[in-house]
């Protein structure tokens, strides 16, 4: 009996050696009562409660949290029915207040987030819900941390996680952005039509200059020569006529003139034979020497205006003198 009585008494202070022991671990607070009345919060490490009359009644974890904020339907401000669902991120700050302040504060603070997202994007247009996330998310975290300060509650930060339309506002949205990528893909083929005609019409034009250049220059080289020509020509007549003219004055050159006049006369009648079935020809055909008197009276009407025009020394040259002929003249004319 006196065993059992010592083993009861053992049992009895360990039972309680555990019970007035608390551990606290790392980022985690415990609320102690007394009597059913808040005595104090235990924070991380080893902690001894009286036996009997202390006891942990709350233990809150001062970690960060996210909570799930379920899906939910919304109105926008175009009367357009959304379907939202978000993450909410919490955060215990005053363990005391988590306990005291509000029966549960995760509930709380989940009905928080979703009224105050029902308000928020009724101030906003369907389309300005895809493309102000920030701002929304802003201000749902602003509405509630600052309901929920008595709570004990920091709240670090709120994402929206979906927004779903409804069907036919996706059908009609699809077809909203099909359109506008055609649009854009038109105007970017346009575009690349126009720079290619623009490009064109540049290399048209260039090429045209570069060939309107050249072909001025050929004209001008052109010119260049036929005018070297002609001047080549010219001074080469001349030089012939010079040489002519002093062959004339020499013995025999009046013969030789008649004779080659007579050839030419009756090789340009042959030609029109041959060229043509029909000719013109002089009355006086057979009267050869006829023509070479006339030509003969035509040299002589040249010889004596020759003759009288003033030499280099200021000397008259008359009809009966014969202008000087230069010993190295040659006979360039063919001899009968």
């Amino acid at each position: 009996m006196p065993e059992m009585i010592v083993i009861g008494f053992a049992l009895f202070v360990i039972i309680t050696f555990f019970k007035t022991i608390r551990i606290v671990p790392q980022r985690a607070a415990f609320v102690v009562e007394r009597l059913g009345k808040y005595s104090r919060t235990l924070e991380a490490g080893l902690h001894i409660l009286v036996p009997f009359l202390d006891k942990i009644a709350y233990k809150r974890s001062l970690k960060e949290e996210a909570i799930d904020v379920p899906q939910q339907t919304c109105i926008t401000k175009d009367n357009v029915s959304i379907a939202v669902d978000g993450i909410l991120y919490i955060q215990v700050v005053d363990s005391n207040k988590t306990a005291y302040g509000i029966a549960d504060y995760k509930f709380a603070t989940v009905q928080l987030a979703q009224t105050t997202m029902r308000s928020i994007f009724g101030t906003f247009d369907l389309d300005q819900t895809f493309e102000a996330r920030e701002t929304i998310n802003a201000r749902v975290v602003n509405a509630i941390d600052e309901a929920s300060d008595p709570w004990g509650v920091k709240v670090t930060r709120y994402e929206v996680k979906d927004i779903i339309p409804p069907k036919n506002i996706i059908e009609a949205m699809e077809k909203q952005m099909r359109a506008e990528r055609d649009k854009r893909a038109e105007i970017a083929e346009s575009e690349g039509k126009r720079q290619a005609e623009i490009n064109r019409a540049e290399g048209k034009r260039q090429a045209m200059i570069s060939e309107s250049e050249g072909e001025k220059q050929r004209r001008i080289n052109e010119a260049e020569g036929r005018a070297a020509e002609i001047e080549r020509v010219a001074e080469a007549t001349a030089r012939g006529l010079v040489k002519i003219a002093l062959a004339i004055n020499k013995e025999g050159g009046r013969e030789a003139v008649n004779l080659r006049l007579a050839e030419q006369y009756i090789g340009e009648f042959g030609n029109l034979a041959r060229q043509s079935n029909t000719m013109i020809i002089p009355a006086n055909l057979s009267d050869v020497g006829g023509f070479i008197a006339a030509a003969q009276e035509v040299l002589d009407t040249v010889r004596g205006k020759a003759a009288s025009a003033p030499g280099k020394g200021g000397k008259m040259i008359g009809k009966a003198e014969k202008p000087p002929v230069p010993p190295d003249a040659k006979w360039d004319l063919p001899q009968p």
